[in-house]
């Protein structure tokens, strides 16, 4: 009974992610698992990759397949808007990235829909922060 409740610990607490997408590349590859901490929206640190649910925005359901993200954080709540890296965020106001927001970049611009093109991601949606790549051979 104690090894099924500590396994049950476990899973409330990780999760394993299969990394779909080059939106990631050179660090993570399509295929690539990871495995995530779950945490909230205080967990969240700048350089970090967090995994995301998508945004709710209509814009993102038209034609945008459904299931978890995997980013790197650029910028947390409070901390300066980083306009140079996301264009979405250049014309907005204010100075500092508000509460329950969070700015999201893929490692490959080129191939990663992120906060270049949609701005601020809810940190409510934030599942947890990557903790470690699984070897390609465990696959």
């Amino acid at each position: 009974m104690a090894a099924v409740a500590t396994v049950a610990g476990i899973r409330l607490r990780y999760v394993v992610v299969t990394v779909e997408g080059a939106s990631m590349a050179p660090t993570l590859a399509s295929g690539d698992r990871v495995l995530v901490r779950r945490t909230g929206p205080a967990g969240i640190r700048t350089g970090r990759l967090v995994v995301t649910r998508p945004p709710t925005d209509e814009r993102w359901a038209r034609g945008r397949r459904s299931g978890w993200l995997v980013k790197r954080v650029a910028a947390a709540a409070g901390e300066p808007v980083p306009r140079d890296a996301a264009p979405a965020l250049r014309t907005r106001p204010e100075e500092q990235v508000p509460d329950g927001r969070v700015v999201l970049l893929g490692d490959n611009p080129a191939e990663s829909l992120d906060s270049r093109f949609w701005g601020y991601f809810r940190a409510d949606h934030v599942v947890g922060v990557v903790v470690r790549r699984f070897p390609s051979d465990l696959r």
